[in-house]
Formats: C-alpha cells, structure tokens, sequence
C-alpha cells in the first residue's frame, strides 16, 4: 500500500517573494511525520510586553495578520503567526483523507507547546484558528493568559448550528473549480481586496494538487451530534464552561456566517464580553486591521491591569 506522507507537497521558497506587505522572515520547525511548519516570530529589540500566538483559519494563511503584527509588535508585543499544515508557507500533505479535526489539533499543539514551547499566551483566532486553538485552550489553559476570538466558534454538531449560509460554503469549496482563496478572501470582505492581495492568499496553492488541506477543512465542521469531532468538543466546552481567564469576542458585524456566533460564545465563557467592528465582514484583518490591533491592544492592557 502507498504510504499517504510520501506524499507532501511543498511551494518552492521563491514564490513567497515580493508579497505586498509582507516583509517578515519565515521561520520553520519539524514535527511528527516530517512535516515542515512555518511560523511568522516577530519580536521587539526591547520585549516588554506579551507573547501573542496568531491564528488564521480557512482557506487563509498568517498572509491575514500582515496589518496586525507591524503595530503590535511596535507596542512591545512578540508576535507569533504559524501557518497551519495545508496552508501558507506550511508542508501540504497531498492525501486528503489525512487532515482530520483531531491531526490539525495535533499538529497545532506540536508546532505551540512541544516545539515552539509557547507559555503565558495571548491568543487571537480566527475562524478555523478558534475550532483549533479553543481546543489547545481547554487542554492546556495554564498555557493561556488571555484569548480573543475573532469570527469563530466550537461546534458541538447540534442542528442548525452553523445555520444557512454554512451550507452555502459546503458546497462552494466542494465544487468550484479553480477553488481560489483569494477570490473567497474578496467575497467575505466588505473592503476591497485589490487583485496581487488575491494572488498572494492564492500564492501557496500552485495548482489542485497543493489544495487538499483547504478543500477538507469544511468537511471537518461537526454538523451532526455524532460526529467524529463532536464528542472532542464537548469535552472542550465542559471546561471553557469554566474558564477563568479574560475573553473578549471581537466579531464583525457583516459576518453572516460566524457573526452570531460572538455573543453566544461570550454568553458560555464566564466573564467574556463581545464586541462588534463595524463595518467588518467575515476577515475583520482584511476591512479593519487598524480597528483590531487596538482592540488587542487594549484588551491586552486592561486584562494586565486586573490579572
């Protein structure tokens, strides 16, 4: 039988140059099955302030947080952007049945904890970046000193939780053709995504074959109480239920995808608040990029001044 991790595709180097405002040097480490993960690790010459773990979701890469990392890590912050395996800068497993909710997981914990050995962290997910990261959270929350979610959420499979519009994306990442991570960037923005920003999400995905991370991860969304991942998190939930760190929801307000989900999750995690960004749809890093890193900002020093 092929063994499947033959068969891991890697974008040459030289395609990452020359992106439009991204500058930053790429960082890799090796975790299990020889996978290569790239990580972003911007820090200050004087670090006075906190390690921020960046998290992107679906179909984008640590390209999203390209406005953020700059500002943050003028105010003190080191900033800490990994790209997911099947995405970015990240080794691309070409047999698609080999992304599972529970590898990504895996994977994810490996690159933070074991290789990168991440402690006291600020983490800011989005969208797959929460169905992963508020896993790691609830298995490790010493790691954890504060959490703002951006148009996320963890479902449990329970019906009508994703609502229509999911049913909307199921189907689009399923059957375009070319599927393009750019032009789903541009339709989930409210703001203009200019056409070499398109080309650039769409620069670690060469051809099809490089796309079996981004095709699968819609179908890893528990959409049924039995699902596979279904039992994992509500197994999370039952201790963020609990969670005593600070929390804020921070969502845009033209998201009609995860939009609804802000408040909801700020309702379950004790003391969590939300927040709407105005004029923001579902990539608030794309429409307010400013708006964001003063959230995490000030949310970051209002926390510190309580902790």
């Amino acid at each position: 039988m092929t063994n499947p991790s033959e068969y891991i595709l890697r974008t040459p180097d030289e395609c990452y140059d020359d992106l439009p405002d991204y500058p930053f040097a790429p960082h890799y480490t090796e975790i299990s099955g020889g996978l290569r993960v790239h990580y972003v690790d911007e820090r200050p010459e004087n670090a006075s302030g906190e390690t921020i773990l960046l998290l992107h979701g679906e179909p984008t890469w640590s390209y999203l947080y390209r406005h953020v990392i700059p500002p943050l890590v003028a105010a003190g912050h080191r900033c800490v952007a990994p790209d997911l395996v099947g995405f970015g800068r990240s080794d691309k497993p070409a047999f698609r049945y080999g992304y599972t909710y529970q590898a990504h997981v895996d994977w994810l914990r490996e690159t933070v904890f074991d290789a990168l050995d991440l402690r006291d962290v600020t983490m800011v997910c989005h969208d797959w970046g929460g169905l992963l990261g508020l896993r790691l959270l609830a298995e490790r929350p010493e790691r954890f000193r504060r959490v703002i979610a951006t148009n996320t959420l963890l479902p449990v499979g329970e019906p009508g939780e994703m609502g229509p519009f999911y049913v909307q994306w199921l189907q689009h990442s399923q059957r375009a053709y070319p599927f393009e991570p750019g032009a789903v960037v541009a339709h989930g923005a409210l703001a203009e995504v200019e056409p070499a920003v398109q080309a650039a999400y769409n620069t670690p995905f060469p051809d099809e074959s490089y796309l079996a991370g981004a095709r699968q991860f819609p179908l890893l969304v528990p959409i049924s109480p039995e699902d596979v991942a279904s039992e994992p998190n509500r197994a999370a939930w039952a201790v963020l239920d609990k969670l005593q760190i600070p929390f804020l929801c921070a969502y845009g307000d033209h998201d009609a995808v995860t939009g609804p989900h802000g408040q909801r999750l700020a309702e379950r995690i004790p003391g969590a608040t939300a927040i709407m960004i105005p004029d923001a749809g579902h990539f608030v890093q794309e429409d307010q990029p400013g708006r964001l890193t003063e959230i995490i900002t000030d949310f970051v020093a209002a926390s510190s001044m309580t902790a």
